[in-house]
């Protein structure tokens, strides 16, 4: 069964952020994408840690770079969060089907990744302030996403409910 929403970690840096993205992935029923290389080891013990046993029900695929993520995917949208944009992301219309991109922790991504994005959100946030937790503003965009879809999972599409 194709999942309604995936998310996409680009080259995370900080395990214990991965992990948040694979447990809120887990109970959201969103797919999580993650684009290597990392800034840490893989499945290490901060990870499990901060992950606890939600990482054995996350949908997860790996991707050795940029290039196999997109050749894994064509005709998906992708949708890149970030501090460079304009559009607030309560105001874009989500499809399933749709990527939600993650940038990294320490530099966001690079500009062949805003170039491949269909489409750039931002999270409105206080003047002064530089960014969100990577792993709140995923949260908070997929959960609007799959508010948006009505597709939060409920006892009869999630059995760990």
């Amino acid at each position: 069964m194709e999942p309604t929403l995936r998310l996409a970690l680009f080259e995370p840096d900080i395990p214990q952020n991965t992990a948040a993205v694979l447990r809120t992935c887990s109970c959201l029923g969103v797919a999580c994408e993650v684009i290597e290389p990392c800034g840490f080891v893989f499945g290490g013990q901060h990870m499990r840690r901060a992950g606890m046993d939600y990482l054995d029900h996350v949908v997860l695929t790996l991707h050795m770079n940029w290039h196999a993520f997109q050749a894994a995917y064509p005709g998906y949208r992708r949708i890149l969060v970030t501090t460079k944009a304009t559009l607030p992301y309560t105001e874009h219309s989500f499809q399933r089907g749709d990527i939600l991109i993650m940038g990294r922790e320490s530099a966001g991504v690079p500009d062949f990744v805003h170039d491949a994005a269909d489409a750039r959100l931002t999270i409105p946030m206080a003047a002064g302030m530089r960014s969100l937790n990577m792993a709140v503003s995923a949260a908070m965009v997929a959960a609007e996403a799959l508010r948006q879809l009505d597709a939060f999972p409920n006892s009869e599409t999630n059995p760990h409910a």
